[in-house]
C-alpha cells in the first residue's frame, strides 16, 4: 500500500480527487486498494517544554538558564493524538511513504517530523502541490521527486524550530523574572521576529514624538507661453540656506524675488521630453498582497491571509498564498485562455477587464528562472461562486485576478517633459505628463501625478504673471498601519544604518517569512505590546519600556534579519544546524547575564506612551482573535502562574 501524508485534510482530498481509482472514506484518511491518502493537521508535534527535560526546570529560575537541551524531543500536541494513532497504524502497513506537505519550509518540515516520529525507515518521495484543481494536482504527480532532495530544506526548518524555543524559552523567561524583581506583572515575552517588529514600532512613534517641524517657503511662479499659462517652481541655488531635499529655509530670498517678479520677462531655457514605457506591476506574493488590501480596503495583514488561505483552501480559486515569490511558471501559460475566462465569470468587473486581455503577450511575470518553492499568487481557472464568498474574499480574490490579468494588457506609455524656465536670472521647473496608452493602468484606476503641458520650445519668451511665496512645514513620519507595518518587514534593510549590513540585508527575506508577518502584529497586539488606533499601530507603555531596556541587539532588525540569511545558507548546504545551534547557545549565555532588573524598572517609569489599560480596551474593540499559531507559541512561552519576587521560585 501507498501512503501519502498530507499537510491538511483539504489537500488530502485534493490528491484523492486526481488520483485514479474510487476513494472510500475511513477514519483519517481516504483509501483505495492500492493508494491511501491520509493527512496532518498542520504540526501534529510541538517543542517540549523545558520540563520534559527535567522536572526541577518547571520553576523559573535565573540560576538555570540557558536550558539547552541535549536531545531534543517533540511531543504530540493535545489534539493531535488521534490522528497520530491514525498515521501510526496506516504506516506500519504501507509499502512506500509520500510526503504532500506545503511546497515551503514548514510544509516540509511538519510532515517530515511526523513520518520519523512514526519511525519509518524506509525512503520517502516529495509531492509538491501548489494548486488543488484536479488538474494541477494531476501534474503534480508526473513530477513526484525523492524527498532526500529537499533534506536540506527540512535542516533549515528544524533549525528554525528549534533556535525559536531557545531564543523564546531563555530570553523570556530571564526578562519575566527579572521583570518580576523590577515589581513588573505578568509575562515579559521575547521573540526573534516579535522583538525587533516592536522596536520598529516603538522606534516610529518616538520619531513622531520628537519630531520639531521646520518651516520652509516655495515659491511658484504662473508664466504666459504662447500656448498657455504654466505654474512654475523656483530652484533656488546652493547659496541659500538649504535642507537636504533642497527647500528654502529662510524665507528673505523668496520673498524678495516674489516682489519683483510680476511682469518680468522670462525664457524658456530648456525643454527635456522622454518616452516611456512600463510593464504591469508583477502578480503578487503575500506580503504585496497584504500590503495592497491593507491600503485599498483598510484589511488587517491577518484577514488578508486568513482570506488568501479560505480562497485557496475552501474554494479552490487561487493557488498557494504563502508565497515570497512575485513570478509565473512558463507552464501556467498552458490553457491560459480557459483560466482567465472561468476566472472572471460571474463579475461585471472582472469579466470588463477579462475583454481586455491580449494572451498572446507574454510578460516578464513568466520566468521558471525567478521560481524557487514556490510560484506568484495566481487564479486557478475555477469558476468563482460569489454568491459563496464574503466582500473581503471577493475584494482579495478581484486584486489576485486583477494583478494577473494586467500581465497580458499593452504596456502603460506616457511621455514626460521638464521644462525650466529663467526669470530675473533665477531657474524655474515644472513637470507634465502626457499619456500615449493606458495600457495596464485601465485596471488599477491610478490617478495621473502630473499635468499635461502646452507645446513649447527651448529659447521661446515667456513672462511672469504672478507668484506666491508659501509657507509651509516638514512632516513627520506617518504612524505605522498594517500595510506600512508589513512593508516595513519586507524591507527591513531600510532601518539599519550600517552600510555593510544593510547591504547584506537586501539579499535577505526581511523580518520574519511570508506566512508569520501578520500573525506577529497580531501577538503583539495579544500580549499589549501596542494597540491599535483609527487604523494605525502604536506602542503602548509596556512596549516601549521592554524595548528601552533590552539590549539594542535584540531590539534592531539586524539580528533576525541575518538569521533568516544563516537559514537560507542552511537550506543550500552551506551551513548546519549544529554549528547555527552551537553559535546560539553561547551567545543566549552572554544574553541571560546581562538582564537588568534596575534598568527595566526605570525604561517602564520613564516610558511614554498609551497605558495599558486603555490599550486593552482600545485592543478589545479592534483586533481580530488571535490566531492558533499565536496561542500555540503562548502556550510554549508562558508559565502557568506568574513568577513571584524570588529568583528561584515556582511560576
Amino acid at each position: 500500500m501507498q501512503l501519502i501524508i498530507a499537510e491538511k485534510p483539504s489537500l488530502g482530498r485534493a490528491i484523492a480527487a486526481a488520483l485514479p481509482g474510487r476513494f472510500s472514506q475511513t477514519e483519517g484518511a481516504l483509501s483505495s486498494p492500492d493508494i491511501t491518502v491520509s493527512w496532518c493537521f498542520g504540526h501534529l508535534l510541538e517543542q517540549a517544554a523545558p520540563e520534559a527535560y527535567d522536572e526541577r526546570l518547571k520553576r523559573w529560575r535565573l540560576d538555570d538558564l540557558p536550558i539547552i537541551p541535549s536531545q531534543w524531543k517533540l511531543i504530540p500536541r493535545p489534539k493531535a493524538r488521534g490522528q497520530l494513532a491514525i498515521l501510526r497504524r496506516l504506516i506500519k502497513s504501507a509499502d512506500s511513504v509520500i510526503h504532500a506537505g506545503d511546497p515551503d519550509r514548514e510544509g516540509q518540515l511538519l510532515v517530515q517530523e511526523t513520518i520519523e516520529h512514526l519511525g519509518w525507515k524506509g525512503p520517502v518521495k516529495r509531492l509538491l502541490i501548489s494548486d488543488m484543481n484536479t488538474p494541477a494536482v494531476k501534474r503534480a504527480w508526473q513530477s513526484i521527486e525523492d524527498n532526500a532532495r529537499f533534506q536540506p530544506l527540512y535542516q533549515a526548518a528544524l533549525t528554525r524550530s528549534r533556535a525559536d524555543w531557545l531564543y523564546g524559552i531563555n530570553l523570556t523567561r530571564a526578562w519575566t523574572v527579572t521583570g518580576q524583581q523590577a515589581g513588573i506583572k505578568g509575562v515579559l515575552s521575547i521573540g526573534r521576529v516579535q522583538t525587533p517588529l516592536l522596536g520598529l514600532i516603538v522606534r516610529r512613534d518616538r520619531t513622531i514624538e520628537d519630531f520639531q517641524p521646520v518651516d520652509f517657503y516655495p515659491l511658484w511662479a504662473d508664466f504666459a507661453t504662447r500656448n498657455g499659462t504654466v505654474r512654475a517652481w523656483w530652484q533656488p541655488g546652493d547659496q541659500h540656506r538649504l535642507d537636504d531635499q533642497g527647500r528654502l529655509l529662510d524665507p528673505a530670498p523668496a520673498s524678495a524675488l516674489a516682489a519683483k517678479l510680476p511682469g518680468q520677462p522670462a525664457v524658456i531655457e530648456s525643454v527635456e521630453q522622454k518616452h516611456q514605457r512600463q510593464s504591469a506591476p508583477l502578480p503578487y506574493s503575500l506580503s504585496t498582497l497584504q500590503i495592497d488590501a491593507a491600503r485599498r480596503y483598510k484589511m488587517s495583514a491577518q484577514s488578508v491571509l486568513d482570506c488568501a488561505q479560505r480562497l485557496y483552501e475552501r474554494h479552490r480559486l487561487i493557488t498557494y498564498p504563502r508565497s515570497d515569490c512575485r513570478y509565473l511558471p512558463r507552464d501556467y501559460l498552458k490553457g491560459i485562455e480557459a483560466t482567465l475566462r472561468h476566472a472572471c465569470q460571474g463579475d461585471d468587473t472582472l469579466g470588463q477587464w477579462h475583454a481586455g486581455v491580449d494572451t498572446t503577450r507574454v510578460s516578464r511575470a513568466f520566468n521558471d528562472k525567478q521560481i524557487g518553492a514556490h510560484h506568484a499568487i495566481a487564479p486557478t481557472g475555477q469558476t468563482p461562486r460569489f454568491q459563496t464568498l464574503s466582500l473581503e474574499e471577493k475584494n482579495v480574490y478581484t486584486l489576485v485576478v486583477r494583478n494577473v490579468l494586467a500581465q497580458f494588457y499593452p504596456l502603460f506609455e506616457y511621455r514626460d517633459t521638464r521644462v525650466t524656465f529663467e526669470a530675473l536670472k533665477e531657474s524655474f521647473m515644472t513637470k507634465g505628463r502626457e499619456i500615449l496608452q493606458v495600457g495596464w493602468r485601465a485596471l488599477f484606476n491610478t490617478p495621473d501625478e502630473d499635468a499635461i503641458l502646452p507645446a513649447m520650445t527651448q529659447g521661446d519668451d515667456a513672462r511672469v504673471m504672478q507668484c506666491e511665496m508659501q509657507t509651509r512645514q516638514t512632516r513627520p513620519p506617518e504612524p505605522f498601519t498594517d500595510a506600512s507595518l508589513i512593508n516595513a518587514m519586507t524591507h527591513v534593510a531600510r532601518y539599519v544604518t550600517d552600510d555593510a549590513v544593510r547591504a547584506t540585508l537586501r539579499e535577505t527575506d526581511g523580518l520574519g517569512t511570508e506566512a508569520t508577518r501578520a500573525s506577529m502584529i497580531e501577538t503583539l497586539l495579544t500580549r499589549e505590546y501596542v494597540y491599535r488606533q483609527s487604523g494605525t499601530i502604536r506602542a503602548t507603555r509596556r512596549g516601549r519600556g521592554l524595548i528601552d531596556a533590552l539590549p539594542e541587539s535584540l531590539s534592531g532588525p539586524e539580528r533576525t534579519a541575518l538569521w533568516e540569511q544563516r537559514l537560507s545558507r542552511v537550506r543550500e548546504g552551506t551551513d548546519s544546524l549544529e554549528s547555527f545551534l552551537g553559535d546560539m547557545a553561547g551567545e543566549l549565555k552572554t544574553l541571560v547575564s546581562a538582564v537588568d532588573a534596575g534598568r527595566l524598572h526605570q525604561a517602564m517609569q520613564q516610558a511614554g506612551g498609551e497605558q495599558p489599560d486603555a490599550a486593552s480596551a482600545s485592543r478589545k474593540k479592534t483586533t481580530t482573535r488571535r490566531s492558533k499559531s499565536t496561542q500555540r507559541t503562548t502556550a510554549r512561552t508562558s508559565p502557568k502562574r506568574r513568577p513571584s519576587k524570588s529568583r528561584s521560585t515556582k511560576p
